[in-house]
């Protein structure tokens, strides 16, 4: 059974809610996940190199910045492959975010609290697959390509209003690079998350 600890009031009050991190811990706006302009219907060649790009993606300390929906920011470095991500906060304080398959635990060292959730009913959850697939218990939602961009939003099949993720790629055609991953939860509150630091 997941356990989960109330956070102290002033990590609230800094956008840290445990509700804000159930649906991170690391999308993003109404607007950005079904899309203006550059829209197209989902098409199976862009979802085959998504899928692609996370089953093979292996990050390695890259550097995040990433706001909350209150609009308060922070940041530090990301580490992902398929079924493991790890945030670990220096701004505002440090902080660490560990997910792997079907949990992950959040840690304060200031406060020295720690927080575990899981992530079945989590639009964080959607990115834990190992393998990864974007089909069955994943649908894409919508798939837009403005030039040189490729971004796809994703929600969980059996109940895609438990939340979405989008993931934003720069798109040459040949590659894709990941430089943006929003979340959007149920309450339709974005977070998002830019690697390559500010």
């Amino acid at each position: 059974m997941t356990q989960q600890r109330r956070l102290p009031r002033h990590q609230a009050a800094s956008g840290l809610t445990r509700r804000s991190l159930a649906f991170l811990a690391p999308a993003f706006l109404a607007a950005c996940a079904t899309g203006q302009g550059g829209q197209t219907a989902p098409q199976g060649s862009d979802t085959a190199r998504v899928e692609s790009w996370l089953r093979a993606a292996k990050l390695e300390n890259i550097p995040f910045t990433q706001t909350w929906p209150n609009g308060s920011t922070g940041g530090g470095v990301l580490t992902y492959h398929a079924g493991y991500l790890h945030l670990n906060y220096t701004v505002p304080h440090s902080m660490d975010l560990e997910a792997s398959g079907a949990h992950a635990v959040f840690k304060d060292s200031q406060t020295g609290s720690e927080t575990r959730m899981g992530l079945a009913h989590n639009p964080l959850g959607v990115l834990m697959g190992n393998p990864i697939t974007l089909s069955g218990p994943v649908t894409v939602t919508d798939i837009q390509k403005p030039p040189g961009i490729l971004q796809i939003s994703l929600a969980r099949t059996e109940n895609p209003s438990q939340g979405l993720v989008t993931l934003i790629f720069r798109d040459t055609g040949r590659a894709l690079d990941l430089y943006e991953i929003r979340i959007l939860d149920e309450r339709q509150r974005t977070l998002f998350i830019r690697l390559g630091g500010v």
